[in-house]
């Protein structure tokens, strides 16, 4: 039997340690490349059955008629998030599987990590203690506890950060549009996560909807002083609207994993270049932020999990009739669509 090939974009040398691991049966002939999927490198999709893709390729409507064109069947994405895939065009011309829960932990762990280095000053204090510098001057933070803190999106990464924030004393209240029946989180409207919260951490799906939530408004709206975390998608926060409210000190500090404009640069080293993005050079240059490249799922145990899933959902794509993991603009939220979810969406 004819193995299913699979055009493995946007390939990193720990993508391909977790799946060649998770392949190790050689199930499956999967050939990495390097390049995101683009309409410029869609051409090195032909002849496979699918795609792997990662959250900066784009897979827009022009990419979406190539590959059918070709003759891909599937696009499977090795993440949660599916922004950067036109899911509304693609519905009835190519399937799309994700990984919806590869390790939770894994990303509100690192959210915690974000804001302890940040209100504790920690990444100040490791530079300083490396030149011998033992001052203590400027490193003065403040307790989580009895803090309030505001977590957009209560799915798993969200109601796992909740449980680590109450763990460390921290009142926790929270907005999500499908409250998480039965989880003992105190839900509010959105304007009261702006009013009450010394901390705001962001653990949602990017939808047109809720794009740019972070902008002028709202930042008026929010405490003085107050600290943004995300660890979700970049543009939940409008940058240049983030930029002013930390000039006019408003924000008190930034936990950054994500950027809106991240695709041309996180994942690579520039570290020889100069980066043309003035807003990200500009954050980076802030004392109270700290940018993070899109790490926060970098962990064995997730990496491990996310190519036995994305595996897992191109077996089960291909031997039955029902895809658990498919994608489908139909079914924002389950409770939503009318669909049984027993079969393929189409």
């Amino acid at each position: 039997m004819e193995k299913t090939k699979i055009a493995f974009f946007d390939a990193k040398d720990y993508d391909r340690n977790s799946f060649i691991k998770a392949n190790e049966k050689e199930e499956y002939e999967i050939n990495y490349f390097e390049t995101r999927l683009t309409e410029a490198t869609v051409k090195l999709a032909d002849g496979y059955d699918v795609v792997c893709v990662f959250v900066n390729d784009d897979i827009n409507r022009r990419v979406i008629d190539r590959l059918c064109a070709m003759g891909v069947k599937l696009i499977a994405l090795r993440c949660a998030g599916y922004n950067n895939v036109d899911v509304e065009y693609a519905y009835g011309k190519i399937h799309v599987v994700r990984v919806p829960a590869y390790s939770p932990y894994a990303v509100a762990e690192h959210a915690m990590a974000l804001l302890l280095t940040s209100v504790r000053r920690i990444h100040k204090a490791y530079i300083r203690t490396k030149d011998f510098n033992f001052s203590l001057n400027g490193l003065t933070g403040f307790d989580l506890h009895g803090k309030t803190v505001g977590i957009i999106g209560t799915g798993k990464i969200g109601r796992i950060f909740s449980d680590i924030c109450k763990g460390f004393g921290m009142h926790v209240i929270a907005y999500d549009k499908f409250p998480a029946e039965g989880s003992g989180i105190e839900y509010v409207p959105l304007e009261e996560i702006w009013r009450q919260s010394d901390i705001i951490s962001f653990h949602c799906p990017l939808t047109d909807e809720n794009r740019h939530m972070v902008n002028e408004k709202t930042i008026a709206e929010m405490k003085k002083g107050v600290v943004l975390i995300n660890t979700s998608r970049g543009a939940l926060i409008d940058s240049e609207a983030l930029v002013e409210g930390i000039k006019q000190r408003k924000i008190g500090a930034a936990c950054l994993d994500v950027y809106e404009e991240e695709s041309n640069v996180f994942f690579h080293d520039y570290s020889n270049h100069i980066v043309d993005d003035d807003t990200l050079a500009r954050l980076i240059s802030m004392p109270n932020v700290i940018v993070s490249s899109h790490q926060a799922f970098l962990t064995e145990e997730a990496l491990s999990n996310i190519a036995d899933t994305t595996l897992d959902n191109v077996k089960e794509f291909f031997s039955t009739q029902y895809s658990k993991n498919e994608v489908c603009y139909k079914c924002p939220s389950v409770s939503e669509c009318k669909q049984k979810h027993d079969k393929k969406c189409f």
